[in-house]
């Protein structure tokens, strides 16, 4: 099991670093004056000048990215700025801040947010799917799949707005959605976040209701599972210690994508509640071309399915051993 981690763990680092260095060529090469985006609308020549010397654009491509990929673990120096320490993956010339220290800032929003639906849908979509395949064919089946089905065709931002006209105008049920931190106040984290919980898991609870149960039921019909029955094994028995154990691959895969996604920024449902996550930090750097934070946010976009990649692989090396001779 340890090899098999130690081979996972160096390719995704071999991956990370590919995918950096396609992604600082893209910002930094083709635009045709990155120190002129990343200078904001309010740009002097003073700035300028001293962008261009941070960014180091009178050197080739490779260089600046050396310079860039240095600065990660040993701290670099922008003039005019104050010494950014390691890990330092640029400076915001738009905010004047650091981009990790921007995007650790923002992080727990986001995380908060990711964690908490992923823990919502999958106790529902799961839990309905498990039923849906148990009464397959009967009432309850088809009243989960038609309302999966329903539910998949919704958009979060109409969703998302008709839930605060409701809830929090109206009837006054929840709390105007905000992030509190969880270890000032565990009460106000929680409710300031459950409606954003409720809504961001709609879209995913039907998916994986429509998936657990396809999954089950194809696995109810398989060979093994047929002898396990005719052995005398009680169907509670042979539906988890079997049928749900050779389901559980494609969900597990699944999972691992859609977490890594969230927490890439859940940019539709942050900007619906006006949460201040890393979603809303990548839609303003867009909007005043900040390089630098863009290329940080892209970044921790790629870390996050790549590392929870490798987690999805650990999990199937658990379930399924003959995986990690792979």
């Amino acid at each position: 099991m340890f090899r098999f981690l130690v081979r996972r763990v160096t390719g995704a680092m071999v991956i990370l670093l590919i995918i950096s260095a396609i992604t600082f060529w893209l910002f930094y090469a083709v635009p045709r004056d990155p120190a002129m985006m990343s200078c904001g609308k309010n740009c002097t020549p003073e700035n300028l000048a001293q962008i261009r010397e941070n960014l180091g654009i009178d050197k080739p491509i490779p260089v600046q990215y050396w310079l860039w990929l240095v600065g990660i673990f040993v701290g670099r120096d922008y003039a005019g700025y104050e010494f950014c320490n390691a890990p330092c993956f640029g400076y915001s010339f738009a905010n004047r801040e650091p981009v990790f220290g921007t995007i650790m800032d923002r992080l727990p929003t986001t995380l908060s947010l990711a964690f908490g639906a992923a823990v919502v849908f999958l106790i529902l979509g799961i839990g309905a799917g498990m039923l849906a395949a148990l009464k397959q064919g009967q009432f309850l089946d088809k009243f989960a799949s038609s309302t999966s089905l329903l539910g998949s065709s919704l958009q979060i931002y109409f969703v998302g707005y008709i839930a605060m006209f409701f809830f929090v105008a109206q009837l006054g049920w929840l709390d105007q959605p905000q992030y509190t931190p969880l270890t000032e106040n565990p009460a106000a984290w929680f409710s300031g976040l459950l409606l954003p919980w409720l809504v961001l898991a709609i879209i995913f609870t039907a998916n994986y209701t429509r998936m657990t149960r396809s999954q089950l039921v194809e696995q109810l019909s398989e060979d093994y599972v047929r002898t396990a029955r005719a052995k005398g094994l009680s169907r509670s028995n042979v539906f988890f210690r079997f049928a749900w154990r050779g389901a559980m691959g494609p969900i597990v895969t699944v999972f691992g994508i859609d977490l890594g996604t969230l927490i890439g920024g859940a940019i539709i449902t942050e900007s619906t509640f006006s949460l201040q996550g890393i979603g809303r930090l990548a839609v303003a750097s867009v909007d005043q071309s900040d390089l630098p934070m863009l290329l940080g946010v892209t970044l921790l976009a790629a870390g996050a399915i790549v590392f929870l990649n490798i987690i999805v692989d650990a999990v199937y090396a658990l379930i399924d051993p003959r995986i990690r001779l792979a």
